[in-house]
């Protein structure tokens, strides 16, 4: 090479831009870092969706019929913060308790009101969220196998009524066919748990100054709807229903009507004063006899009598406990020793004194008087009532299903305490959230962590 080439090659290298070797690498190495970390950020935030979602999801399906242990829990307790609602997984299955109230945990935001729903055999708790009243054995409903529950749903302009699947966590709507209906309500199920009782009101007027409540068997499939009466509203058709198989018992105002699924009346009868249809357990277990529920003012005491479906006449005295001092009973069924169960509202001392054109009819959980509930066992010869079941105060409505009534079974129960499943699923989220919201905000800072500790590192390994 002669040296003139020399010179050339050196004079044309110098004009060329020199290539940033260190730097180039520095911001590679920086950005395959952050690729690294958003990989990593992206799979612990899948991992964590995976184990929320893959154990719920892996569920099995539950046996209605795993039900056979079903019991009365001795007491209840609120839900836990955090309770997983009746549709989440794991599903819970067929209930033996539901209640509501008016205690904090049983009240959301917007007036949203909560109820409680107790596991058949297990102290599992679920609750169901609904808007407006949501009285349990009242305006809430539990299927006599403890699978369905039966609330209001829609509003004015689509009134009916939804009943959720404990098992499958499914919720089926059941429009309204009443003409003119503004509003649905469940009443009561059926004895074989295959129709429910809805009740409708419809105006009369176009200003909606007076209504009609008209009372319809419907299926729980929705396909077939059967009326059953019809009355003005000050009546409340239905504010009581029984049943027994293929008949139901139903009040209205101070009229007890039996009619069959088909709506055909097979009798009725007029109340005495102070005297009410029972509750939804009225019928005696052969279904020969209904049970009525008379106040006492003189002693303050309530009792339950049999009467004869179709003249209302007395067939004998029942050799049950009178309960006293409590706002009201409510008949929930008999167990197979002969014992009534009731659910008895016990009255709040602090509570004033309820206006005199309340203080007719028979009180319900909607009674500010009423401090808690309690269901009481009413054992034949026996000289008092005994308890098996408390609530704690301001639970004020209860229901309980036939087939936990029917089997007479009652466990200790411990109630869930501390928190529930949604607040773990949540926070568990908010922790994944809020740690890629960290490590993103941070990425400069770490990746020249990392670069120093690298420099340093061959700096070490060079001396």
């Amino acid at each position: 090479m002669t040296a003139r080439l020399r010179d050339a090659l050196r004079s044309t290298a110098e004009g060329v831009p020199a290539y940033p070797v260190y730097e180039r690498a520095l911001a590679t190495a920086r950005r395959d870092r952050r690729r690294r970390l958003a990989a990593a950020a992206a799979v612990v935030t899948l991992l964590a969706l995976a184990g929320v979602a893959l154990p719920l999801a892996r569920t099995p399906a539950l046996d209605p019929a795993a039900a056979g242990d079903a019991a009365l829990p001795d007491r209840i307790a609120l839900p836990p913060i955090g309770t997983l609602h009746v549709t989440d997984r794991p599903r819970l299955g067929p209930a033996s308790v539901i209640f509501d109230g008016r205690a904090p945990r049983l009240h959301g935001w917007n007036d949203v009101n909560v109820v409680g729903v107790v596991d058949a055999d297990s102290d599992r708790y679920r609750i169901m969220r609904m808007g407006g009243e949501s009285l349990a054995g009242e305006l809430v409903h539990l299927s006599p196998d403890g699978r369905y529950l039966a609330r209001p749903g829609g509003d004015q302009d689509d009134p009916g009524v939804d009943v959720i699947d404990l098992v499958t966590g499914r919720t089926r709507r059941l429009a309204s066919t009443v003409g003119r209906s503004v509003w649905s309500t469940p009443a009561g199920w059926s004895a074989d748990g295959d129709s429910l009782v809805v009740r409708d009101d419809v105006p009369v007027a176009f200003d909606g100054a007076t209504y009609t409540t008209v009372l319809s068997a419907v299926t729980v499939d929705g396909q077939r709807w059967t009326r059953l009466a019809a009355s003005a509203q000050e009546a409340h058709v239905g504010s009581v229903v029984a049943a027994a198989p293929g008949r139901l018992a139903y009040q209205y105002g101070r009229t007890v009507a039996v009619t069959d699924l088909d709506g055909r009346e097979q009798s009725s009868f007029t109340l005495p004063d102070e005297t009410s249809l029972a509750g939804k357990g009225a019928w005696s277990p052969d279904g020969t006899a209904l049970t009525l529920t008379t106040h006492r003012p003189d002693t303050d005491e309530w009792t339950l009598r049999h009467v004869d479906p179709a003249t209302g006449r007395d067939v004998g005295p029942l050799r049950l406990p009178a309960v006293p001092g409590v706002v009201s009973i409510r008949l929930l069924g008999w167990t197979p020793d002969g014992s009534a169960l009731v659910a008895a509202y016990q009255p709040d001392p602090l509570a004033p004194d309820p206006p005199l054109q309340e203080q007719t009819g028979q009180p319900s959980g909607t009674d500010q008087t009423v401090r808690t509930v309690r269901v009481l066992a009413l054992t034949p010869g026996a000289t008092a009532p005994r308890t098996v079941l408390t609530a704690p105060d301001q639970v004020v409505a209860v229901d309980i299903a036939d087939q936990v009534i029917r089997s007479g079974r009652i466990r200790d129960a411990q109630p869930p305490g501390g928190v529930g499943g949604r607040f773990w699923i949540w926070t568990g989220l908010l922790t994944v959230l809020v740690t890629i919201g960290v490590l993103y905000a941070g990425r400069q800072r770490i990746a020249l962590w990392r670069d120093d500790r690298r420099v340093l590192r061959a700096r070490r390994t060079g001396e």
